[in-house]
């Protein structure tokens, strides 16, 4: 018989904020922090390609189940759910003040273009 897992209530609650704020598809990230991370130093040895953080550590909780979760990733998801809540609610005029903010919270696998 297997083992149950048991979820703190309020990793599961992080859970759902976490995945409904990171609302760009792992794949679509990775792309763009690839983008966001090609310079000088990209693509060098580091098998993550040189992804800036925090975005690499998104991507690897974006790859876990959540029975999988260190304390270390439940952190990363605390983070960028609250980054994310707090740059979405100080939308900029538009300009470049605009383009920068969309491309902070891209680089938070958000993209304020995609309804929820």
């Amino acid at each position: 018989m297997a083992r149950e897992q048991r979820i703190d209530p309020e990793v599961d609650v992080l859970w759902d904020d976490f995945h409904a704020e990171v609302n760009v598809p792992s794949e679509q990230l990775r792309r763009w922090l690839l983008t966001r991370g090609s310079g000088e130093e990209a693509f060098g040895p580091d098998p993550d390609l040189g992804l800036p953080e925090p975005g690499r550590q998104i991507l690897h909780v974006l790859g876990k189940r959540k029975v999988d979760l260190t304390r270390e990733d439940v952190e990363v998801m605390r983070e960028t759910v609250d980054r994310i809540r707090a740059l979405t609610a100080e939308r900029p005029e538009r300009g470049n003040a605009d383009d920068e903010w969309r491309r902070a919270l891209l680089d938070l696998g958000h993209d304020v273009l995609i309804e929820r």
